[in-house]
Protein backbone atom coordinates (compact mmCIF):
# COMPACT_ATOMS: atom_id res chain seq x y z
CA UNK A 1 0.00 0.00 0.00
CA UNK A 2 1.56 3.90 -1.21
CA UNK A 3 1.95 6.11 2.37
CA UNK A 4 0.27 9.42 3.30
CA UNK A 5 1.85 13.20 3.53
CA UNK A 6 0.86 14.34 7.00
CA UNK A 7 1.03 17.97 7.29
CA UNK A 8 1.58 18.17 10.85
CA UNK A 9 1.26 21.91 13.03
CA UNK A 10 3.78 23.06 15.33
CA UNK A 11 4.18 25.42 17.90
CA UNK A 12 5.04 28.92 16.70
CA UNK A 13 6.50 29.61 20.41
CA UNK A 14 4.93 27.67 23.17
CA UNK A 15 5.71 23.96 23.12
CA UNK A 16 1.88 23.42 24.95
CA UNK A 17 0.58 24.19 21.85
CA UNK A 18 1.42 21.13 19.79
CA UNK A 19 -1.74 18.87 19.53
CA UNK A 20 -1.59 15.21 21.19
CA UNK A 21 -2.45 13.59 17.40
CA UNK A 22 0.91 15.34 16.18
CA UNK A 23 3.03 14.03 19.05
CA UNK A 24 1.58 10.28 18.19
CA UNK A 25 2.43 11.07 14.34
CA UNK A 26 5.28 12.41 14.64
CA UNK A 27 6.18 9.66 16.94
CA UNK A 28 4.60 6.47 14.46
CA UNK A 29 5.47 8.00 11.04
CA UNK A 30 8.24 6.22 8.66
CA UNK A 31 9.92 10.04 8.44
CA UNK A 32 9.57 13.52 8.90
CA UNK A 33 10.54 16.21 6.43
CA UNK A 34 11.69 19.22 8.19
CA UNK A 35 11.90 23.10 6.69
CA UNK A 36 15.56 23.36 9.02
CA UNK A 37 16.14 19.94 10.95
CA UNK A 38 18.88 21.97 13.61
CA UNK A 39 15.76 23.72 14.72
CA UNK A 40 13.43 20.83 14.33
CA UNK A 41 15.57 18.64 16.33
CA UNK A 42 14.89 20.69 18.94
CA UNK A 43 11.24 20.13 19.02
CA UNK A 44 11.85 16.05 18.77
CA UNK A 45 14.40 15.77 21.56
CA UNK A 46 12.12 17.70 23.85
CA UNK A 47 9.26 15.35 23.28
CA UNK A 48 11.43 12.23 23.25
CA UNK A 49 11.09 11.64 19.44
CA UNK A 50 13.23 9.36 17.35
CA UNK A 51 11.77 9.18 14.17
CA UNK A 52 14.06 10.20 11.17
CA UNK A 53 14.23 13.31 9.48
CA UNK A 54 15.14 14.88 6.71
CA UNK A 55 15.61 18.78 5.34
CA UNK A 56 12.66 20.18 3.00
CA UNK A 57 13.12 23.62 2.33
CA UNK A 58 12.69 26.49 -0.01
CA UNK A 59 16.08 25.44 -2.13
CA UNK A 60 15.43 21.94 -3.08
CA UNK A 61 11.64 21.72 -2.63
CA UNK A 62 11.01 20.39 -6.43
CA UNK A 63 13.45 17.59 -6.30
CA UNK A 64 13.21 16.25 -2.96
CA UNK A 65 9.22 16.36 -3.63
CA UNK A 66 9.65 13.94 -5.62
CA UNK A 67 12.02 12.01 -3.26
CA UNK A 68 9.87 11.87 -1.02
CA UNK A 69 6.57 10.88 -3.25
CA UNK A 70 9.01 7.93 -4.48
CA UNK A 71 9.00 7.23 -0.80
CA UNK A 72 5.74 7.48 0.06
CA UNK A 73 4.74 5.23 -3.14
CA UNK A 74 6.68 2.56 -1.91
CA UNK A 75 4.84 2.81 1.68
CA UNK A 76 6.50 4.96 3.83
CA UNK A 77 4.48 7.61 5.39
CA UNK A 78 5.93 10.61 6.22
CA UNK A 79 4.98 14.00 8.26
CA UNK A 80 6.00 17.41 7.11
CA UNK A 81 6.61 20.05 9.34
CA UNK A 82 7.75 23.61 9.60
CA UNK A 83 10.33 25.63 11.73
CA UNK A 84 7.43 26.84 13.34
CA UNK A 85 3.37 26.47 12.60
CA UNK A 86 1.27 24.93 9.76
CA UNK A 87 2.99 23.70 6.93
CA UNK A 88 2.32 24.42 3.09
CA UNK A 89 1.26 28.25 4.50
CA UNK A 90 3.49 30.82 2.80
CA UNK A 91 6.09 28.21 2.57
CA UNK A 92 7.74 25.17 0.18
CA UNK A 93 5.23 22.67 1.10
CA UNK A 94 2.26 24.07 -0.90
CA UNK A 95 4.62 22.44 -3.89
CA UNK A 96 5.09 19.50 -2.06
CA UNK A 97 1.67 18.96 -1.81
CA UNK A 98 0.65 19.76 -5.33
CA UNK A 99 3.01 17.10 -6.37
CA UNK A 100 1.43 14.61 -3.96
CA UNK A 101 -2.13 15.16 -5.79
CA UNK A 102 -0.60 15.17 -9.21
CA UNK A 103 1.03 11.86 -7.75
CA UNK A 104 -1.81 9.97 -6.29
CA UNK A 105 -0.48 10.41 -3.06
CA UNK A 106 -3.23 10.39 -0.09
CA UNK A 107 -2.85 14.23 2.07
CA UNK A 108 -4.04 14.97 5.04
CA UNK A 109 -3.82 18.09 7.44
CA UNK A 110 -3.37 17.73 11.41
CA UNK A 111 -4.57 21.26 12.53
CA UNK A 112 -2.41 23.54 15.33
CA UNK A 113 -1.19 26.49 15.69
CA UNK A 114 -1.19 29.56 12.79
CA UNK A 115 0.98 32.81 13.43
CA UNK A 116 -1.48 34.37 11.11
CA UNK A 117 -4.80 33.24 12.32
CA UNK A 118 -3.40 33.37 16.34
CA UNK A 119 -2.46 37.02 15.20
CA UNK A 120 -6.26 37.92 13.57
CA UNK A 121 -8.04 36.60 16.79
CA UNK A 122 -6.40 38.60 19.03
CA UNK A 123 -6.04 41.81 16.89
CA UNK A 124 -9.17 43.90 17.64
CA UNK A 125 -9.91 44.36 13.65
CA UNK A 126 -12.93 42.68 11.45
CA UNK A 127 -12.68 38.99 11.75
CA UNK A 128 -15.15 37.86 9.43
CA UNK A 129 -13.29 38.32 6.08
CA UNK A 130 -9.48 38.74 5.53
CA UNK A 131 -6.80 38.33 3.65
CA UNK A 132 -3.32 36.78 3.57
CA UNK A 133 -0.77 38.44 1.85
CA UNK A 134 2.20 36.84 3.76
CA UNK A 135 5.70 38.60 3.49
CA UNK A 136 5.59 41.13 1.09
CA UNK A 137 7.87 40.52 -2.52
CA UNK A 138 11.83 41.79 -2.26
CA UNK A 139 11.44 43.25 -5.54
CA UNK A 140 10.25 46.77 -5.57
CA UNK A 141 7.99 46.62 -8.62
CA UNK A 142 6.56 43.60 -7.96
CA UNK A 143 5.93 45.34 -4.00
CA UNK A 144 4.42 48.38 -4.87
CA UNK A 145 1.84 46.56 -7.49
CA UNK A 146 1.02 44.53 -4.89
CA UNK A 147 0.35 47.43 -2.45
CA UNK A 148 -1.65 49.48 -4.84
CA UNK A 149 -3.71 46.12 -5.32
CA UNK A 150 -4.12 46.71 -1.10
CA UNK A 151 -5.58 49.94 -1.65
CA UNK A 152 -8.88 49.03 -2.06
CA UNK A 153 -8.78 45.74 -0.10
CA UNK A 154 -12.09 46.14 1.83
CA UNK A 155 -11.14 43.16 4.34
CA UNK A 156 -8.43 42.92 7.47
CA UNK A 157 -5.12 42.26 5.65
CA UNK A 158 -2.68 39.76 7.44
CA UNK A 159 1.29 40.25 6.66
CA UNK A 160 4.23 39.14 8.09
CA UNK A 161 7.70 40.99 8.47
CA UNK A 162 11.08 40.56 9.96
CA UNK A 163 11.62 42.92 12.81
CA UNK A 164 14.78 44.82 11.03
CA UNK A 165 12.29 45.84 8.12
CA UNK A 166 9.26 46.51 10.27
CA UNK A 167 9.96 50.61 9.95
CA UNK A 168 10.36 50.32 6.26
CA UNK A 169 7.32 47.95 5.78
CA UNK A 170 4.87 50.49 8.19
CA UNK A 171 6.23 53.62 6.06
CA UNK A 172 5.29 52.02 2.38
CA UNK A 173 2.06 51.12 4.06
CA UNK A 174 1.11 54.40 5.03
CA UNK A 175 2.80 55.57 1.61
CA UNK A 176 0.43 53.67 0.21
CA UNK A 177 -2.48 53.16 1.85
CA UNK A 178 -2.80 56.33 3.56
CA UNK A 179 -3.07 55.75 7.51
CA UNK A 180 -5.29 53.03 8.75
CA UNK A 181 -5.49 51.88 11.83
CA UNK A 182 -3.85 48.75 12.37
CA UNK A 183 -2.70 46.38 15.45
CA UNK A 184 0.96 45.00 14.88
CA UNK A 185 1.92 41.27 17.06
CA UNK A 186 5.09 40.01 18.13
CA UNK A 187 6.46 37.27 19.82
CA UNK A 188 2.98 35.48 19.28
CA UNK A 189 2.55 32.63 22.05
CA UNK A 190 5.93 33.75 23.75
CA UNK A 191 6.90 35.01 27.34
CA UNK A 192 7.41 38.65 25.08
CA UNK A 193 4.27 38.68 23.43
CA UNK A 194 2.52 42.17 22.45
CA UNK A 195 -0.14 43.19 20.64
CA UNK A 196 -0.17 46.93 20.18
CA UNK A 197 -3.41 48.78 18.86
CA UNK A 198 -2.53 51.39 17.33
CA UNK A 199 -1.88 53.50 13.76
CA UNK A 200 0.07 53.37 10.63
CA UNK A 201 1.54 56.83 11.73
CA UNK A 202 1.93 55.85 15.29
CA UNK A 203 3.25 52.98 14.82
CA UNK A 204 6.30 54.35 13.07
CA UNK A 205 6.75 56.79 15.08
CA UNK A 206 6.96 54.48 18.16
CA UNK A 207 8.85 51.89 16.27
CA UNK A 208 11.56 54.41 15.24
CA UNK A 209 12.21 55.37 18.94
CA UNK A 210 12.24 51.69 20.09
CA UNK A 211 13.53 48.57 18.18
CA UNK A 212 10.88 45.69 18.02
CA UNK A 213 12.29 42.41 18.12
CA UNK A 214 10.77 38.69 17.55
CA UNK A 215 8.97 38.26 14.05
CA UNK A 216 5.86 40.49 13.19
CA UNK A 217 2.56 40.36 12.08
CA UNK A 218 1.22 43.78 10.66
CA UNK A 219 -2.95 43.28 10.59
CA UNK A 220 -4.18 46.38 8.81
CA UNK A 221 -8.14 47.80 8.61
CA UNK A 222 -9.65 46.99 5.50
CA UNK A 223 -10.89 50.50 3.04
CA UNK A 224 -14.51 51.24 4.34
CA UNK A 225 -16.89 50.64 1.63
CA UNK A 226 -18.98 53.95 2.35
CA UNK A 227 -16.19 55.76 2.06
CA UNK A 228 -14.87 53.74 -1.60
CA UNK A 229 -18.47 54.39 -2.96
CA UNK A 230 -18.42 58.31 -1.89
CA UNK A 231 -15.27 58.14 -4.20
CA UNK A 232 -16.11 56.31 -6.66
CA UNK A 233 -19.18 58.88 -7.15
CA UNK A 234 -16.72 61.82 -6.84
CA UNK A 235 -14.84 60.10 -9.63
CA UNK A 236 -18.21 59.81 -11.76
CA UNK A 237 -18.78 63.57 -11.33
CA UNK A 238 -15.84 64.98 -13.02
CA UNK A 239 -17.72 63.84 -15.53
CA UNK A 240 -20.80 65.80 -17.46
CA UNK A 241 -23.93 64.04 -17.15
CA UNK A 242 -23.89 63.26 -20.87
CA UNK A 243 -20.52 61.50 -20.85
CA UNK A 244 -21.16 59.56 -18.08
CA UNK A 245 -24.72 57.89 -20.09
CA UNK A 246 -22.74 58.18 -23.23
CA UNK A 247 -20.34 55.99 -21.37
CA UNK A 248 -22.86 53.39 -21.06
CA UNK A 249 -24.42 53.59 -24.09
CA UNK A 250 -20.84 52.97 -26.18
CA UNK A 251 -21.07 50.16 -23.93
CA UNK A 252 -24.16 48.49 -25.72
CA UNK A 253 -26.67 49.49 -23.24
CA UNK A 254 -29.63 50.93 -24.31
CA UNK A 255 -30.77 54.63 -23.28
CA UNK A 256 -32.79 53.48 -20.14
CA UNK A 257 -30.50 51.77 -18.68
CA UNK A 258 -27.52 53.70 -19.13
CA UNK A 259 -29.52 56.54 -17.70
CA UNK A 260 -30.40 54.13 -14.94
CA UNK A 261 -26.42 53.01 -14.22
CA UNK A 262 -25.19 56.46 -14.37
CA UNK A 263 -27.86 57.42 -11.42
CA UNK A 264 -26.59 54.56 -9.40
CA UNK A 265 -22.84 55.78 -9.65
CA UNK A 266 -23.72 59.21 -9.12
CA UNK A 267 -26.11 58.78 -5.78
CA UNK A 268 -28.63 60.70 -7.25
CA UNK A 269 -32.29 60.07 -8.69
CA UNK A 270 -33.41 58.58 -12.46
CA UNK A 271 -35.38 61.52 -12.59
CA UNK A 272 -32.08 63.67 -11.73
CA UNK A 273 -29.96 61.93 -14.88
CA UNK A 274 -33.25 62.68 -17.42
CA UNK A 275 -33.59 66.39 -16.02
CA UNK A 276 -29.62 67.01 -16.84
CA UNK A 277 -30.02 65.48 -19.86
CA UNK A 278 -32.90 67.37 -20.62
CA UNK A 279 -31.46 71.20 -19.71
CA UNK A 280 -28.19 70.34 -21.99
CA UNK A 281 -30.68 69.67 -25.06
CA UNK A 282 -32.37 72.70 -24.31
CA UNK A 283 -29.24 74.37 -24.12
Amino acid sequence: MQGKLFLCATPIGNLEDITMRVLRTLKEVDLIAAEDTRNSIKLLNHFEIKTPMTSYHEYNKIEKAYDLVNQMKAGKNIALITDAGTPAISDPGEDLVRICYEEGIEVTSLPGASACVTALTMSGLATRRFCFEAFLPSDKKEKQEILEELKTETRTMILYEAPHRLVRTLEELKDTLGNRRITVCRELTKKHETCFRTSLEEAISFYKEKDPKGECVILIEGKCREQMKQEKQEEWKTLSVKQHVDYYLDKGMDKKEAMKQAAKDRGVSKRDIYQELLQGEQE
